[in-house]
């Protein structure tokens, strides 16, 4: 449970700081948004093969997906009008846009990147710390 809050809120602040950045301002249902998507790409991560094309993509369609989702209910129910992509070329009621979806797909492609490269130094430190421990087991 600690990893998924972890996660979760790595996701919340990472988003809400990726919007406050691009556009000014974010609200609070992108935070929420933000930390369940950051799960998404985890769990993708964790059981979704080793191609980082095939994992971007998913996590691309996860993404939208949850976007498409939360745009219907805070934004066309709810009428908040938190986001509006109306004026996007290939929108879906003004809820997703083609543009956004490759957006989604350069940030699963580097998260993706950034995993493995992490799970590599770590594979790397973890290596050496074990060569370590041995050779002075051994001189003991």
């Amino acid at each position: 449970m600690k990893k998924q809050t972890a996660i979760f809120s790595t996701g919340a602040i990472g988003y809400s700081l990726i919007e406050i950045l691009a556009r000014g301002y974010t609200h609070w249902t992108m935070t929420i948004l933000g930390g369940l998507c950051l799960l998404g790409l985890y769990s993708i991560a964790v059981h979704l093969g080793t191609n980082i094309f095939f994992q971007a993509a998913a996590g691309m369609w996860l993404i939208t997906a949850a976007e498409f989702a939360t745009g219907v209910i805070v934004n066309l129910l709810l009428d908040w009008q938190v986001w509006d992509y109306s004026a996007e070329p290939a929108n879906l009621l003004g809820q997703i846009c083609l543009r956004y979806c490759f957006y989604w797909f350069c940030l699963c492609f580097l998260w993706f990147l950034a995993i493995r490269i992490m799970r590599r130094i770590q594979s790397t430190v973890i290596s050496k710390w074990n060569k370590r421990r041995i050779e002075t087991e051994r001189g003991a």
